[in-house]
């Protein structure tokens, strides 16, 4: 029994235990508590780079595109029809005639206001459109003691004095003069133009 025992236990089997045991040590490293943190650590910097290298593409995108739309031009204001673009706004020129509570209601449903003029040059615009007939604007106040304001309660800047002692404004060939509210007149409605890019194709048909 003895020299059976000896027999059993030879050099190789010693080398393979001796492997065995250099395998279960490689394993026990390889599920140690460190490696699931180092893991975890390393999700999170994949999942930080992605993240950056998406926002960085789409960065680049929104570039690209702007320096597209700013450089492709022309821009051409698009008002709606009846109205008169001039600048940055648009002008309806009514043919009927009202009172000036009338007509600022009018433009307001019209998503407008009486025209306001911010330049000689829209205002020369609006004494060539309106003919020979007399036309409300925007300005009122409540008395000859109170200041010009437009209906969007802004102050007038007085770049073109307004005659007359009454409370509201319009529009004649030798400028602004002023009347009373329930005076008949034509009116303007004026509001800002909304913008298109024109089509290179459209610019250039051939």
């Amino acid at each position: 029994m003895c020299m059976l025992k000896r027999d059993l236990i030879t050099p190789d089997s010693l080398q393979e235990v001796k492997i065995g045991k250099k395998l279960q040590g490689k394993c026990l490293r390889n599920v140690s508590p460190e490696s699931p943190v180092k893991l975890y650590c390393c999700y999170v910097v994949i999942m930080v780079l992605t993240v950056a290298v998406i926002a960085l593409v789409i960065a680049l995108s929104v570039s690209k595109e702007n320096t597209a739309i700013s450089g492709s031009g022309p821009y051409y204001s698009t008002c709606p029809n009846d109205w008169i673009g001039f600048g940055n706004k648009c002008f309806y020129f009514s043919e009927d005639v009202r009172n000036w509570t009338f007509s600022q209601t009018y433009c307001m449903a019209l998503e407008a206001h009486l025209a306001l003029y911010d330049s000689l040059e829209e205002l020369n615009f609006l004494k060539r459109y309106k003919g020979a007939s007399d036309h409300w604007i925007g300005l009122h106040r409540e008395s000859s003691e109170h200041p010009w304001t437009w209906t969007d309660n802004t102050e007038y800047n007085n770049l073109v004095l307004t005659q007359g002692s009454r409370e509201y404004a319009y529009l004649n060939d030798s400028g602004i003069s002023s009347a009373k509210n329930y005076t008949p007149k034509k009116w303007i409605c004026s509001k800002y133009s909304k913008y298109t890019l024109q089509c290179p194709e459209i610019l250039n048909p051939g």
